[in-house]
C-alpha cells in the first residue's frame, strides 16, 4: 500500500491543467460564434458624412499644437 506521492502530484497537476486547457479553449471557441452572431444581426452602422475628414484634420493639429506647447513649457523650466 505504498502510494508515489510525486506521481500522484504529476497526475492530479496534468488533469487539472488539461481541464483549464479544454475549459479556455471552448471559451474562445464560444466568443468567436458570438462575435460572428453578434456581427451578421447587428453590424455597424456605416458614416454617411464624408465631410468628417475636415474637422478631425483640425483636432489632429490643435493636438500637435498642445504637444508643442507643453514641451516648449517643459524645456523653458
Amino acid at each position: 500500500m505504498e502510494v508515489n506521492l510525486v506521481a500522484e502530484g504529476l497526475k492530479f497537476m496534468v488533469l487539472g491543467m488539461g481541464i483549464v486547457f479544454l475549459f479556455l479553449t471552448l471559451m474562445i471557441f464560444a466568443m468567436n460564434v458570438m462575435s460572428k452572431i453578434i456581427h451578421r444581426y447587428f453590424p455597424e452602422p456605416q458614416a454617411a458624412e464624408s465631410g468628417k475628414s475636415a474637422p478631425a484634420a483640425a483636432d489632429k493639429l490643435k493636438k500637435v499644437a498642445a504637444i508643442a506647447a507643453a514641451i516648449h513649457h517643459h524645456n523653458t523650466k
